[in-house]
C-alpha cells in the first residue's frame, strides 16, 4: 500500500506530526543551507532581480511602503524553482508585519501527526533539496495582549515536494513511503528561537501533499520548558492549485485530493483564516509565507483544539 493511501487509513487516530520525500529524488547541487542533501540550485523565476541579502526589510533604494514592500522590487512573473539556492534577491523581501498586529485570537491546536523526528537549530531548513523557494515568517504574540513573546523556540517541519516526510520517525514507512533513505536526513525540518520582535524566519520550499490532508506546515512552540501549542498552518487552496497545476517542480503530482474545507484537522473550523498563510511572489520568484500566531499567556490557560472535517477533534496526520 502506498504512503499517500496508509496515511489516509490513519484517519483521525493518529496523534504524532511529520515532514519527506515520495520516491528518493533528490535534485544534483548545493544550496546554502545546513545538512547533506543537494537540490538543483538553477532558478526560473521569471525576474531579473538578483541582488542578494540577508532578508532585511529595506529595499534596493533603503525605503519601503506602508506595508513594508520594499521600493524598486517588483514581483517576478513566474514562481522559481531550484530551491532556496534561487533566493537571490532577499534585500527585497518586505516586513510582512510591518503595519503592527490589530488582532491576536488564540490559535487552537491540532494533532502533532505520525512523522515526528529530529530538529536542527537553523534558518535554511532545504538541505539543498529542490522546490518552489519560500521565505516562512512567523511572528509569536500572547492571544490577551498581541505582545511579541521573545525567546520562545519555534520548530516546524513539512514534506518534501513529493509528499515524503524525512528522519527517523515513530512511523518508518507510512511516512517515508517508497523512499527508505529519507530518514538518512532531516530536510524541512528546523527550528529557531524568536527574537525581540517575537519573529522567526525559514528558508524552505512549498510542501508536497498526500491523500485526506490539504498541503500543510507542522509546527510548535515552547516557551521556557512548557509546550504552549502545537498546529499546523495551511495555504490557500487557489493557490495551491495553481502550483501543482503549473509548476515544473510539482505538476507530475497531479492536484491534491484534499482541501482545507474537506481535511481531516482544519475541515470543520467555520473560520480558516487563521490557519491559512498570507502569501505573496517576491522579486527573485521566491514565496513569502507569513502569520501572526497568538499563543496562551500561560500554559495555565485553557486551549482550544482546530475542527476537522466530519466533526471531532484535531485528528489526522
Amino acid at each position: 500500500m502506498g504512503r499517500r493511501k496508509v496515511l489516509h487509513a490513519m484517519g483521525a487516530t493518529v496523534v504524532v506530526l511529520g515532514c519527506g520525500v515520495e520516491g528518493g529524488a533528490q535534485d544534483e547541487g548545493s544550496s546554502e543551507g545546513d545538512g547533506e542533501g543537494s537540490g538543483d540550485a538553477s532558478a526560473s523565476s521569471g525576474s531579473e532581480a538578483s541582488s542578494s541579502g540577508s532578508g532585511s526589510s529595506d529595499g534596493a533604494d533603503g525605503s519601503s511602503d506602508a506595508t513594508g514592500t520594499p521600493q524598486g522590487c517588483e514581483a517576478a512573473s513566474a514562481w522559481a524553482s531550484g530551491g532556496t539556492a534561487s533566493m537571490t534577491a532577499k534585500d527585497c523581501y518586505p516586513d510582512p508585519f510591518a503595519a503592527g498586529v490589530s488582532a491576536c485570537a488564540l490559535l487552537c491546536e491540532t494533532t502533532e501527526g505520525p512523522c515526528t523526528a529530529d530538529t536542527i537549530e537553523r534558518q535554511d531548513v532545504s538541505e539543498g533539496w529542490s522546490g518552489l523557494p519560500v521565505r516562512l515568517s512567523l511572528k509569536i504574540v500572547t492571544a490577551d495582549t498581541c505582545e511579541p513573546v521573545e525567546g520562545a523556540f519555534v520548530e516546524i517541519w513539512h514534506t518534501q515536494r513529493t509528499g515524503v516526510y524525512s528522519g527517523e520517525t515513530p512511523s518508518g514507512m507510512m511516512c517515508y513511503g517508497d523512499d527508505p533513505d529519507a530518514v538518512n536526513y532531516l530536510y524541512f525540518r528546523g527550528s529557531q528561537t524568536t527574537d525581540a520582535n517575537g519573529r522567526v524566519d525559514f528558508d524552505t520550499c512549498y510542501p508536497g501533499w498526500y491523500s485526506s490532508r490539504a498541503v500543510h506546515i507542522h509546527f510548535r512552540v515552547i516557551v521556557g520548558s512548557d509546550e504552549f501549542l502545537t498546529s499546523q498552518l495551511f495555504f490557500d487552496d487557489a493557490l495551491s492549485a495553481e502550483i501543482f497545476a503549473e509548476h515544473p517542480e510539482y505538476a507530475e503530482f497531479g492536484q491534491p485530493d484534499t482541501t482545507n474545507d474537506t481535511d481531516n484537522v482544519i475541515g470543520g473550523e467555520a473560520d480558516k483564516t487563521p490557519y491559512v498563510l498570507e502569501t505573496q511572489r517576491m522579486a527573485d520568484g521566491a514565496m513569502l509565507a507569513s502569520k501572526v500566531i497568538a499563543v496562551r499567556s500561560s500554559p495555565d490557560d485553557a486551549l482550544c483544539s482546530a475542527q476537522g472535517a466530519g466533526g471531532g477533534g484535531a485528528g489526522g496526520p
